[in-house]
């Protein structure tokens, strides 16, 4: 049975596959104007970072708090929301480091300031435009690979641990 995977979600443990339920617009303003603890996600699959098992469930309960990277996998060509996001300012290149049980690395381009609390755009989260993560192991695995090349990703404000801002 072919299941329609439109959302991955990336924490310490696990990279997670599946559709966020009640999904009303692009899934970075549902994850800021997100006000429940546990965000639900049909159809989910579950990909152990370590030792690449997986667990499938027809509904799963994600702490958003857990979440460190986020991406939709949908076709971005006629997405004026992204479109007007690239061409608000000019981007800044950043390095963000996440600490914890997965060191994870994410390099790219974000817009000035985004990161910080005063930021009237984002929340708690904010999105990086051509991201490249370094820290997590995607090679021979077709799940953790969709990790590579992604041409954005939303991260988590709260779980940054650094961030060096080239500008």
């Amino acid at each position: 049975m072919l299941t329609l995977v439109s959302d991955l979600l990336l924490t310490d443990a696990f990279l997670i596959k599946g559709t966020v339920e009640d999904k009303y617009t692009r899934l970075s303003q549902v994850l800021d104007e997100h006000r429940k603890f546990f965000l639900k996600v049909r159809d989910a699959t579950l990909i152990d970072l370590k030792t690449r098992e997986r667990i499938q469930t027809p509904l799963l309960h994600v702490n958003v708090d857990e979440i460190l990277l986020a991406h939709e996998l949908l076709d971005e060509s006629g997405d004026q929301y992204l479109r007007a996001l690239s061409e608000d300012e000019e981007l800044h290149k950043v390095r963000v480091f996440y600490t914890g049980e997965q060191n994870l690395e994410v390099s790219g381009k974000v817009r000035p300031g985004c990161y910080e609390a005063t930021d009237r755009a984002t929340r708690r989260f904010f999105v990086v435009r051509e991201p490249e993560l370094r820290g997590l192991k995607t090679e021979g695995d077709e799940d953790l690979g969709l990790l590579d090349g992604l041409s954005y990703a939303i991260l988590n404000k709260p779980r940054l641990s650094y961030l060096y801002d080239f500008n």
